[in-house]
């Protein structure tokens, strides 16, 4: 058995990270030889919301006006709560929510909601000047606030086709206004979002909360798929597929992989002097990996020899 050692050095300098190549001392000639992973050491480095995956897109209303505003989140590796948090970030550059000196109060939050395995969208009434000052409240710029005359709506929250995933929504899904507080929430069931509505004082009447109806895929590429040049699977696509990590650990933390038995895949018969190792996403695409600080071991072994038990 003979073992390849694939770093740092073989990463081809693209800026993705995603592609090794290993180069013989000299050419080899390979007969009859089957390869697997030995071993993978790298860092979770992977993003799940980028432009390219064009996942990074939410859309809200604000007031009774008809202005939209557009959020759109920087290429990054988020949790639910980092989205919430840049959302956070873009109503208070907008000024679309009011404080009460020591609290900002926004138009809308994304939480996670664990005992139904779900994300949580609440929206909240926003209030009239009139209504706001009397609770001790004021806006930033009161100009995009209701007018005292104008009735108080909910924020349309709409979360776009690739980024509805995320957060287990349907495509293009589109919160209620509420317009009036006169909104009834339908009867829950799987083809809905399972909204509900509270009532109370001035300052919570009309909330809207939802649940997403599907499971949250909060990172689409969940695991990685390794491939390796020269294999011929005929009942693969792609077919150099020879193994598939899914990471273990929080993001920014190293993984460290080590099969518990090794998966034989048969090298096609001839003379090499490189073989290329490529990491693919889960929609089997080349996947941009962020950290370059990785180690892959492969083991080559002949077809007859004796290892762990199997010839």
């Amino acid at each position: 058995m003979f073992v390849l050692v694939l770093n740092q050095s073989n990463i081809v300098q693209d800026g993705q990270n995603n592609k090794l190549i290993y180069r013989f001392p000299n050419s080899v000639v390979l007969t009859d030889k089957y390869v697997a992973v030995s071993s993978i050491t790298m860092y979770y480095s992977w993003f799940n919301i980028t432009s390219a995956l064009a996942n990074n897109i939410i859309t809200y209303t604000y007031g009774n006006t008809t202005t939209v505003y557009t959020i759109t989140i920087p290429d990054g590796l988020y949790e639910i709560t980092d989205i919430n948090n840049y959302c956070q970030f873009a109503m208070i550059a907008n000024q679309t929510y009011c404080t009460d000196g020591n609290f900002n109060y926004y138009p809308f939050d994304i939480i996670i909601n664990s005992t139904r395995y779900a994300v949580q969208l609440n929206t909240y009434s926003t209030l009239t000047v009139a209504n706001a000052t009397t609770i001790g409240r004021t806006y930033p710029n009161p100009a995009l606030a209701p007018a005292t005359t104008a009735a108080q709506v909910n924020p349309i929250v709409t979360f776009p086709a690739n980024f509805s995933s995320i957060v287990g929504y349907p495509a293009n899904f589109a919160s209620n206004s509420n317009l009036n507080n006169a909104y009834v929430p339908p009867t829950p069931s799987a083809s809905n979002n399972y909204v509900t509505k509270s009532q109370g004082t001035a300052a919570t009447d009309g909330v809207l909360s939802y649940l997403s109806n599907v499971a949250p895929q909060v990172q689409p590429n969940s695991n990685l798929l390794i491939n390796l040049s020269n294999i011929n699977n005929p009942y693969s696509q792609p077919s150099g597929i020879i193994y598939s990590l899914t990471p273990s650990v929080a993001i920014g933390e190293i993984i460290n992989d080590r099969p518990p038995n090794f998966m034989w895949n048969k090298l096609i018969d001839g003379t090499y002097n490189q073989l290329t190792l490529s990491f693919y996403g889960t929609n089997l695409q080349p996947l941009v990996i962020r950290d370059p600080q990785m180690t892959i071991l492969l083991c080559i072994r002949d077809k007859n020899e004796a290892f762990l038990g199997s010839k």
